[in-house]
């Protein structure tokens, strides 16, 4: 790759992928890992905000720095990482800086006006949709390149922003396809749960977090006494650890759905693959995803799935093709659609074929994928530019 030698050093700016694993950590982990597999002869200078880790580079190549403010205090933690990014900015002036969270680029803003620093950014989902601030603003603007998660976020920030369309690249999301393998439904978590085999089981894997009730864990809990109607021994797994536990589980008993339900709270990675084979249909009809990593895990594992049609839910299922597509506030749609799906009465019969919906997945959003569009975007873009 000829552009690339005149490379010689990249600045990552990234929140964090050691300690908290959600999409922007799982999104710079894997970009990490095609940077150093397409070019492993640059050096990387990593920049993490919340981690403390101090062993990062047995995990990477010998060309890689991490510079961590994770010990830091909260409190002062954003100005010593924004201090930390502009000096060292300043005295290695890397080639090219690119940013795994949109707030970050103010900082790189400024290092391309006065140092001429070309910087990229990456844009997920809410972070991107609705940008008012005028500083970040300018910074959006002021990028070399923008790589949205989703066609969708591409759209919001091309509806709400100043920018060119040819700025807007698309690098979807990947996942490890190697951990996500079709099975049986595990004896273990059956009886963990206390359930039967030919139960119907429908799985959610999210966050329980108060400021994400977005997830749609609240539809399909209202959802269910109609699903219950039609299908008497339906049986729903909420996977997920958070704040917002407490007033799921009153809901939960408002509605009287106690036989119905069972909250999981935390499942360790090693579990996670289980959980999956442990369902029929996985379904999270959300309203604020930026892309959804837990559609690709499900699809790997051969799941009918239901997403929301009102965010970045519609670019992992592919606009209806790997799943099904509802109004994620109307109750009655999505009880009707999941207990087709339930009952295999769905239109689409791809969503009956594990290993179709498998390879398909794999085919469009597997890390070769990933790896190979981000090699082309930065030959592309820096054949013109260096």
């Amino acid at each position: 790759m000829p552009a690339l030698s005149k490379v010689t050093r990249l600045h990552l700016w990234i929140p964090e992928i050691w300690g908290f694993k959600g999409g922007i950590q799982v999104y710079s982990a894997f970009l990490i890992d095609a940077l150093q597999s397409l070019y492993p002869e640059i050096k990387y200078d990593i920049f993490l905000k919340h981690d403390t880790k101090s062993d990062l580079k047995l995990f990477y190549s010998p060309n890689t720095h991490f510079y961590c403010t994770g010990a830091w205090p909260r409190a002062i933690r954003t100005s010593i990482f924004a201090s930390k990014l502009f000096g060292q900015g300043i005295s290695q002036r890397p080639d090219l800086i690119i940013s795994t969270h949109l707030n970050f680029t103010i900082v790189a803003y400024w290092l391309k006006r006065i140092f001429g620093i070309p910087y990229w950014t990456i844009v997920h989902g809410i972070e991107a949709w609705n940008v008012q601030d005028s500083a970040l603003q300018k910074a959006v603007l002021g990028a070399d390149r923008i790589l949205s998660v989703s066609n969708y976020t591409r759209n919001r920030l091309l509806e709400t922003q100043n920018i060119a369309p040819e700025k807007i690249s698309i690098l979807p999301c990947t996942f490890e396809a190697n951990r996500f393998q079709i099975g049986s439904k595990p004896v273990y978590l059956l009886e963990r749960y206390h359930l039967n085999s030919a139960q119907p089981i429908i799985l959610t894997v999210c966050r329980l977090s108060s400021s994400e009730q977005y997830k749609g864990y609240d539809q399909i809990i209202a959802a269910l006494p109609e699903i219950c109607q039609a299908i008497p021994n339906v049986h729903y797994v909420l996977v997920g650890k958070g704040d917002d536990l407490s007033r799921i589980e009153q809901i939960v008993a408002r509605l009287q759905l106690q036989d119905y339900v069972t909250l999981t709270g935390f499942v360790p990675d090693e579990e996670l693959c289980d959980h999956y084979n442990l369902c029929d249909v996985f379904a999270m009809p959300s309203k604020g995803e930026g892309f959804g990593i837990v559609y690709l895990e499900a699809l790997a594992c051969g799941k009918p799935i239901l997403g929301g049609n009102q965010d970045a839910a519609v670019d992992a299922l592919c606009y209806g093709e790997l799943g099904a597509l509802v109004n994620p506030d109307d109750i009655e749609a999505i009880a009707q659609t999941l207990i087709e799906l339930l009952q295999g009465t769905y239109s689409n019969s791809l969503l009956y074929q594990p290993q179709a919906l498998r390879q398909k997945a794999i085919a469009t959003f597997g890390f070769s994928s990933f790896k190979q569009t981000l090699g082309d975007y930065l030959e592309n873009y820096l054949e013109k530019c260096l």
